[in-house]
């Protein structure tokens, strides 16, 4: 296994957001005000909203940090728990959530 910062396994997340169409607006704002907050976050390296055109309205964030520390701060900051509180009401469905072991990087 490599590990990759300092000897720390970095910590990849891909987050699934099923949002309701009609409500699609007010979750890219919501995305956009975390986003903003989470841009200050010291261990958190990579944060990109995504869409795929074949299921344009589900949220795909990949996320990356720098230690399961750092995604553990993530998941607890205020700006977080907001937003997941107001996802109830513009999901249409649970998130699925995928955490990885970082092993290699080029």
């Amino acid at each position: 296994m490599n590990y990759i910062s300092g000897g720390h396994l970095m910590i990849a997340v891909i987050a699934k957001v099923p949002v309701q169409p009609e409500k699609k607006e007010e979750a890219l704002a919501a995305v956009k005000k975390l986003m903003a907050e989470v841009a200050k976050e010291e261990g958190t390296l990579y944060y990109t909203l995504n869409i795929d055109e074949k299921n344009p309205d589900t949220f795909i964030f990949i996320e990356r940090y720098k230690d399961m520390d750092a995604l553990t701060v993530h998941s607890s900051t205020p700006h977080f728990k907001e937003f997941m509180e107001q996802a109830m009401t513009f999901a249409a469905g649970a998130p699925e959530i995928t955490v990885l072991n970082e092993v290699d990087t080029i």
